[in-house]
């Protein structure tokens, strides 16, 4: 798959990751940075939630995955955390899954 063709894949998948709080989805609240789509199917973002002490943060990275890792084309999803109390923990949560073989 191109990863022009990937990268609206994952665009549009992101647009449907909706904040519970907000209403909002994750795009708009600009709260993915830095969204790197590999040759080889490969994704890897900076998710900054709203605030250092977000309550959501674990359940909206969760659902960032989540949305990422069921499309077709994607082999890996790597999340960076910044601007969160819980950082690293939340980036081992986030990035514990093997890659899709």
């Amino acid at each position: 798959m191109e990863p022009g063709t990937l990268k609206e894949k994952v665009g549009e998948a992101l647009s449907n990751v909706i904040d519970p709080e907000t209403g909002l989805n994750v795009m708009r609240m600009d709260l993915i940075h830095d969204l790197q789509i590999g040759q080889d199917g490969s994704v890897s973002m900076v998710f900054r939630p709203s605030s250092p002490v977000c309550p959501m943060a674990y359940t909206l990275g969760n659902s960032i995955r989540n949305s990422l890792e069921t499309l077709e084309g994607v082999t890996s999803v790597t999340i960076q955390v910044e601007n969160f109390h819980r950082a690293e923990h939340l980036e081992t949560v986030l990035n514990k899954s093997e890659p899709k073989s």
